[in-house]
């Protein structure tokens, strides 16, 4: 038997958010170390939660803003490799507005950090392959949902 058919196959649902300024900033949240890359905040949709009430939640828990939905820009699907699992990731990127809030970093969850960043200094930054489609998302807007990315 493979050693990948010995891994346990993991189904994880999450909602990210896609929040540019009028200054061209994007608003982006940063793990927790030892990771340190930076993304579009969200993460995973609880059990029976909607993914369109999932971001507005997560956005809020990791960036201190309340926000609404404005439309789902697409969906970004792979499969990654843990010590003990094979997990197929499906996030759904929702573009979104702010309504409200004020900035702060999350303490005791997953990331330690959020920010307004230059859509200029990402390709710099340490960040996720996630941050790289939600832009293509973003940029492109194609109508079946799917980035050139993957």
């Amino acid at each position: 038997m493979a050693e990948e058919d010995k891994l346990d196959r993991v189904q994880r649902l999450g909602a990210y958010a896609a929040c540019v300024n009028e200054d061209g900033a994007i608003l982006l949240s940063r793990f927790e170390a030892p990771d340190l890359r930076w993304g579009p905040p969200g993460g995973g949709v609880d059990h029976g939660e909607h993914p369109a009430d999932g971001v507005v939640r997560e956005v809020s828990e990791e960036t201190g803003y309340d926000v609404r939905v404005v439309r789902l820009l697409g969906v970004y699907s792979n499969v990654w490799r843990s010590p003990d699992a094979e997990i197929h990731a499906t996030s759904l990127v929702y573009e979104v507005a702010l309504v409200g809030g004020t900035l702060r970093h999350e303490i005791g969850g997953s990331s330690d950090q959020a920010a307004w960043l230059s859509l200029s200094s990402v390709p710099d930054l340490h960040h996720t392959p996630l941050l790289d489609v939600t832009l293509d998302l973003l940029g492109r807007r194609p109508p079946e949902g799917r980035s050139a990315l993957g």
